[in-house]
């Protein structure tokens, strides 16, 4: 996706008829219409750094924890874990003085761009979010773990930090308020294992990025040794707008019905006729998130199947698409939310090819420290391939829906094994036929008595 892609994610299709103004939009109504990042001036213009005032200057740390508890923030990278609870995790032992929060910005999910959009053109709400997250951590120190290929980020990120250091929002002594806080960014090596939080701790200290056995948990034992706390992009940057505007607000933004709280960047991509990525209240449709903001399919094309957040969720058939877009939502038909950026997979898509497309990567993106994943997502590539070719045999389904149960959530170290196969039988469950077509005709004649 090029540069120029996203800065129009925000503004694409019919939703752009309704503006976004704070009270409805608090991740995106600071952004400009003409795509330029968002720098200090103007963002300060924008009630930015209005929350870290209020949060060093008013608020003891705990209260900044227990606020983020009580808004029901969750984690925005896929796994959905209450924020505040995890805040609280961290050791309450002020002789332990040396702590870490790190920014998971590893955005590998393909079919997920949602916190490179904030990054490239609100750099400087991730630096509050981190601020603000820091004081509540205690943590002197922060690292925002940034996918290698997010050049633009990373330039932007590095300006934003710059030009908060020399307004004294970060360094030592943070507006007075006695609190001393550090930000660098570390561009990683482009892996998708990095997403998972403790692969991406052994990367940041310089290891391979294999996944930890836990416990000992990072709040306890993490970068180097010391408590450490790790959270998504999207989750960070909701941290200002729940502080500056309180609870009962935050809570206020989602539809009746969802278990979730707050707005959340949702998307479409796929043959639709205006992808792009809309900040919408949790419970929103995905119906209306199909239709009303992403406009449809492309005249021509039907939409066959869809997935709600990533490759790694599972696909839904169009008469899923009543269901609402929350964790709790999308489970009642049957897979994860996950990222909240969907693709709609149209009539044309052979899923036998596109899962094959798929697995090659989770396969070629398995760090390999787990037998179940390291040899089953090859051996279901290998399957697959043969399907493709027609030259599979009948017992080749049943094997790939072995390896859907044996790559399960319980019985791999960590959980890039379940992600990778759950789309795969989900597939399989829905489009059982284009499986079998792919049965070589020879495997398919009944065996002749003798």
């Amino acid at each position: 996706m090029t540069r120029s892609t996203t800065k129009m994610l925000a503004s694409l299709g019919p939703a752009n008829r309704v503006a976004r103004n704070e009270e409805t939009h608090p991740l995106t109504w600071r952004l400009r219409d003409d795509g330029q990042p968002v720098w200090l001036d103007e963002y300060q213009q924008k009630n930015g750094y209005a929350a870290a005032r209020k949060a060093l200057a008013e608020m003891a740390q705990a209260d900044i924890v227990q606020t983020v508890k009580d808004s029901g923030l969750k984690g925005r990278g896929g796994a959905g874990f209450p924020t505040g609870v995890k805040w609280g995790l961290m050791p309450a032992d002020e002789a332990q003085n040396i702590r870490y929060l790190l920014c998971n910005a590893d955005e590998m999910e393909p079919n997920t761009w949602k916190d490179r959009l904030l990054m490239e053109q609100l750099p400087h709400l991730l630096v509050e979010g981190m601020l603000i997250s820091a004081r509540a951590l205690k943590a002197y120190r922060g690292y925002i773990f940034l996918r290698g290929e997010y050049v633009d980020a990373a330039h932007n990120l590095n300006r934003a930090i710059e030009e908060a250091k020399a307004a004294g929002l970060l360094g030592k002594n943070i507006l007075g308020s006695g609190f001393d806080f550090e930000l660098f960014v570390h561009t990683g090596a482009g892996r998708y294992i990095c997403g998972e939080e403790t692969a991406l701790i052994n990367s940041l200290e310089g290891r391979r990025a294999n996944p930890r056995a836990k416990p000992p948990f990072p709040a306890a034992v993490g970068v180097w040794g010391k408590p450490t706390c790790v959270n998504n992009v999207e989750t960070l940057c909701n941290v200002p707008a729940i502080i500056g505007n309180g609870v009962d607000w935050y809570k206020g933004l989602a539809r009746p019905g969802s278990e979730d709280m707050g707005s959340k960047l949702m998307g479409f991509s796929g043959k639709v006729k205006h992808p792009g990525i809309w900040e919408l209240p949790f419970g929103v449709s995905a119906r209306e998130l199909f239709e009303d903001y992403a406009g449809g399919m492309r005249d021509g094309y039907r939409l066959k199947c869809w997935q709600p957040g990533g490759a790694g969720t599972g696909f839904l058939l169009p008469e899923h698409l009543e269901a609402q877009m929350y964790a709790g939502g999308i489970a009642k038909v049957g897979t994860r939310m996950g990222t909240g950026l969907a693709l709609a997979v149209d009539d044309t898509i052979n899923m036998v090819s596109l899962l094959r497309n798929m697995e090659e990567f989770f396969a070629r993106e398995s760090c390999g420290w787990c037998t179940p994943c390291r040899d089953g997502l090859p051996w279901s590539v290998k399957i697959l391939r043969a399907l493709e070719r027609g030259q599979g045999s009948r017992q080749d389904i049943d094997t790939l829906l072995q390896l859907v149960d044996f790559l399960g959530p319980g019985r791999t170290f960590c959980a890039h094994a379940p992600g990778a196969v759950e789309p795969l039988g989900s597939a399989v469950k829905y489009f059982r036929h284009e499986f079998e077509a792919g049965v070589a005709q020879e495997a398919k004649a009944p065996t002749q008595p003798a």
